[in-house]
Parts: structure tokens; C-alpha cells; sequence
């Protein structure tokens, strides 16, 4: 079985991530974007998303909390190896959903076109090396149709209108078992985090209405 290959090549670099940032902030680092209630598009109302800086101000990321209900083996039914994978396939994004994409938990970079998010977690972006995750580490990986991607300077911008609060990036959130509720999770935590951040700036602090 051969899956569509897709080689997403970056040069990439990673600084040290904030406990967190309020919503207008320049990520530097993988960090959790959660979708505010202004932002309406229906790929991203509700989202949480994973994202990393790439080349030239470009950021990558994959939505970690639409599970589509779908197996893999089921998408691959010749292929003996999918059967292992226990969750769903994720809706990772609008970008290349006839693509299979997977954050794959390992010490090295899982192979060639990979793209490094944070210690020991990696997106894996070619279709022979997710064919290799699902063979060896099938359930040390999340599995995705689709990504995202943003072009230089977007995500920033997108932060500054207030369409998303960003967080620390935390590895775990991607394994989680149950979804369902994560968005609302990290919409309290997002808003108790900015409105503390608000406090300590005093009366000149800006707010963006949700």
C-alpha cells in the first residue's frame, strides 16, 4: 500500500516558550492556540490547535481536538499495519486533507520532511515515514487528515485581531482520550491567564473583547 507522500520542507528553529501569553503575543516556539469566540470560520469555531514556527515567520500546526470517528484501517483496509492504531483519525486541518499527517512520541526525528515541535515530538509529514510510525510505534502516534499553515506574518496577525489565545504547548494535550470538552478547558484557563496579565499591566492594559 502506498499512501500519498508529502514532503513539507522547513528550515525551523525553536526558542523557549512562555508560561503563557495573553492574546496578543509572537510565538517563538510551539505553543496551543485556543480559538476565541470571534472566530467563526467553521475549520477553526471550537478548535485547539498545536503550532510551531518554520522559515521566515511561517507557522505549521494540526487542530488536536476533531476526532472524525473514522479508523485508520478503515481509510487503509489493505493494509495490515492500520489495524493496530486504537483511535480515531483527527481532522487536522483544511491543507492537504487527501494527506495522512502523524505526532508521533519518540527521542529522534522519525525521518526525512519531519518537523521537530518539541522534545520528543515531532510531525511527520511524508507518506512513507507515517507508513513507518504506523508499522513500529502505531500507538506512540496521533494520526491526522489535514493541516494547517500559516504564510509569513499571518499568525501574528490573527493574534493581534484576537481570533486566538495562546498557550504553552503541552505534549499531553495531543494524547488525550477524550477531546470533547478540551476547547472549553483551555478557554477558562486562557481567560483566567489574560485576565491575571491585564491586572499586573494596571489601567492602560487593551482588551480584545471575546
Amino acid at each position: 500500500m502506498r499512501r500519498i507522500a508529502v514532503l513539507l520542507v522547513f528550515g525551523f528553529g525553536w526558542l523557549t516558550v512562555p508560561q503563557a501569553y495573553a492574546q496578543r503575543g509572537d510565538p517563538t516556539g510551539a505553543v496551543t492556540l485556543v480559538a476565541t469566540p470571534r472566530l467563526v470560520d467553521p475549520n477553526y469555531r471550537g478548535a485547539v490547535l498545536l503550532a510551531v514556527p518554520t522559515e521566515s515567520n511561517r507557522h505549521v500546526g494540526v487542530i488536536i481536538n476533531r476526532p472524525t470517528g473514522r479508523s485508520l484501517s478503515s481509510l487503509f483496509p489493505r493494509h495490515a499495519p492500520s489495524k493496530q492504531v486504537r483511535d480515531p483519525v483527527y481532522f487536522g486541518g483544511p491543507m492537504l486533507r487527501q494527506a495522512i499527517f502523524a505526532v508521533v512520541h519518540m527521542g529522534g526525528t522519525p525521518g526525512p520532511g519531519s518537523i521537530r515541535i518539541m522534545e520528543e515530538l515531532f510531525l511527520a509529514t511524508q507518506g512513507s515515514v507515517v507508513d513507518h510510525i504506523i508499522e513500529r510505534k502505531p500507538n506512540e502516534a496521533r494520526y491526522y487528515v489535514g493541516y494547517v499553515a500559516w504564510r509569513p506574518g499571518e499568525l501574528r496577525l490573527e493574534i493581534d485581531r484576537g481570533l486566538w489565545y495562546v498557550l504553552e504547548a503541552d505534549p499531553e494535550l495531543v494524547f488525550r482520550r477524550d477531546p470533547a470538552r478540551l476547547w472549553e478547558e483551555l478557554l477558562r484557563r486562557a481567560r483566567a491567564v489574560t485576565a491575571r496579565a491585564l491586572e499586573s499591566l494596571g489601567p492602560l492594559a487593551a482588551v480584545h473583547p471575546d
